[in-house]
């Protein structure tokens, strides 16, 4: 007879914080920066990982419904945060939203997580990501110490979708313009860092982006050798897929991204 295993214990649920739009900012014509504070902004735990999330909670026909959205920056003394916003024109939830928001206007933010900060003992750093995963990769690039060496790929529409990073000088941020092409349906980022000559000593990888993006990333970083624990690597979205429909398949085999065997 086979033992049982216990029962992990339920997650502890976090406490809801309801902010207030202090401003809007346009910085392409397809990202809008959303400042929010209020008097819930002390009760907003922030921690050291530089892709550190939330989950946003917005009315749908009077359904709550949640998306998950990377915290661009906090800034403490003016008690605000700040969440950048992919905008669609009228497709999506919290795309449109965001286009509309205005100061007044408030923000149900729940539960919140990450995984990613820089590590002082990697030799250099590579970034791979579409816009999806800009706020994080830009948050990991101000983090950076100023002698820090590296990569980052992001792939973008066209040249008004570039932003201007802080990055270290050590540290070439290169985008990869698609064009018309629809965002998650091409392979530049693939491409690009499978070209990309390995650098000697021991590299840190945080590529992050559309779901099928990141499984053929997967396999150019079998290929290099990395371990898991030199890797964060995860799906923010799928093409073709709602975000509903993208969540739900997370537990589904068309949903795994497989990690690294090393």
């Amino acid at each position: 007879m086979s033992a049982v295993a216990p029962a992990r214990p339920a997650r502890r649920a976090q406490p809801q914080i309801t902010l207030t739009v202090q401003r809007t900012e346009w910085l392409t014509p397809h990202l809008v920066r959303v400042v929010l504070g209020g008097d819930a902004f002390d009760a907003f735990t922030r921690t050291q990982m530089t892709d550190q999330y939330v989950k946003l909670v917005f009315d749908d026909a009077g359904e709550p419904v949640t998306r998950t959205y990377t915290i661009r920056s906090v800034d403490e003394q003016a008690r605000t945060l700040s969440i950048d916003f992919v905008v669609h024109g009228d497709s999506g939830l919290a795309g449109p939203w965001a286009a509309a928001a205005r100061p007044g206007d408030t923000l149900v933010l729940g539960g919140s997580g990450g995984g990613y900060a820089p590590d002082a003992t990697a030799d250099w750093r590579l970034f791979a990501g579409d816009e999806s995963a800009l706020p994080a990769i830009a948050a990991a690039l101000e983090a950076l110490p100023a002698t820090a060496q590296g990569v980052a790929f992001i792939e973008a529409h066209t040249e008004s979708d570039m932003l201007q990073l802080n990055a270290p000088v050590g540290v070439e941020v290169r985008w990869l313009l698609r064009g018309e092409a629809d965002a998650g349906s091409t392979t530049l980022l693939a491409e690009a860092v499978d070209a990309e000559p390995w650098r000697e000593g021991t590299a840190q990888v945080f590529a992050h982006g559309e779901r099928g993006a990141m499984k053929l990333l997967r396999a150019v970083f079998a290929a290099r050798g990395l371990s898991r624990q030199q890797l964060s690597l995860s799906g923010y979205w799928a093409f073709g897929r709602t975000e509903d429909r993208f969540q739900a398949e997370k537990r589904e085999p068309i949903g795994i991204i497989e990690p690294v065997s090393n």
